[in-house]
């Protein structure tokens, strides 16, 4: 049985919705901890477990800590960045340690890619403009930037992880084994190593090192919208059945996640390329499937669990036809 997540968020977040999803078939939730924390998500989590109880489902609940990755920071109103205009790099919002990181001629992706500047001397030119709101990623291109693997917040959180019913963390941009094991000795020191791990391949350095990763991991996230800004968009479909290939071998479970059915924040049904998308994730071996805005923000959260469900049971049925 593949599992079937959702992410919690403002169009979740209500009782009713959160019953029909877990009967339409979903296993569990993320809640991503970049923009928040456990103590201030108790009362959506009670609601969450209410909600899987009276649908009579044990629920998964999984944590996306802040782990490496880079931010914008808090802004006081959303950022217009008008491709082809320039900003000043001293106005640029983020944080000290990618200012000391950048250098002439860099690419700085925000935003998951969605937005894309370049740095000329002292002013960054853009490249592909758009909104830029708070808290939103920061890459820069082609570039590492050296990051402890888990933020204080992330480590208070770990300590709630148990009373609030956490069953897996999901540890961002891991980049080797080292990650893995940091995150295992904080939820040691806390008496969860019941709650399993899932390590998120987002870059160049995941990649690099993913065998010594998955040996470490409960689960391997292909994680799509960061890892398909590190590497050539194209080149990412042969990538995700590379991670695939050796998941199976390893016999270790992976999940993909990102854009799955990304049509249905605004519509109320899926495009063919979006079915097929899940339907080869599943072929391929994944135990697991994740949308993210698709629930948290978009507006049929009940039936993008419905069509993940349906495809997926499709997908094994299909796989089932082939074996017999």
């Amino acid at each position: 049985m593949i599992e079937l997540f959702g992410t919690l968020g403002p169009s979740c977040s209500d009782s009713e919705t959160l019953q029909t999803m877990f009967e339409n078939g979903m296993s569990g939730m993320r809640l991503n901890l970049s923009h928040t924390g456990l103590a201030e998500s108790s009362e959506l989590i009670h609601r969450f477990q209410k909600a899987a109880e009276a649908a009579g489902v044990a629920p998964e609940l999984l944590i996306d800590l802040q782990g490496p990755e880079l931010r914008v920071n808090r802004l006081a109103a959303p950022l217009e960045l008008s491709e082809g205009s320039t900003l000043p790099l001293s106005e640029l919002p983020v944080p000290d340690v990618v200012m000391n990181a950048l250098e002439d001629g860099n690419e700085l992706l925000l935003d998951d890619g969605k937005l894309l500047l370049k740095l000329n001397g002292g002013s960054l030119t853009i490249l592909r403009g758009g909104t830029l709101q708070s808290r939103k990623s920061v890459k820069i291109k082609d570039k590492s930037v050296p990051m402890p693997a888990l933020t204080e917040t992330d480590r208070l959180n770990l300590s709630l992880a148990v009373s609030h019913g956490v069953s897996a963390v999901m540890q961002p941009f891991v980049r080797s084994a080292q990650d893995i094991e940091t995150v295992r000795a904080a939820l040691k020191e806390n008496n969860a190593e019941q709650i399993r791990i899932f390590s998120k391949i987002e870059n160049r350095e995941g990649l690099s090192r993913i065998d010594e990763i998955i040996q470490s991991s409960d689960m391997i996230v292909i994680a799509r919208g960061d890892l398909g800004n590190d590497i050539p968009l194209p080149e990412l479909p042969g990538v995700q059945k590379d991670i695939a290939a050796k998941c199976r071998a390893a016999k270790v479970p992976f999940l993909v996640v990102t854009q799955m059915l990304t049509s249905m924040i605004n519509n109320p049904v899926p495009t063919r390329a979006e079915v097929s998308d899940i339907f080869n994730a599943v072929t391929d071996g994944a135990s697991a499937v994740m949308v993210t805005n698709e629930t948290a923000v978009g507006s049929y959260p009940a039936e993008v669990i419905r069509i993940m469900k349906e495809t997926t049971d499709a997908a094994e049925h299909w796989l089932q036809t082939k074996t017999d």
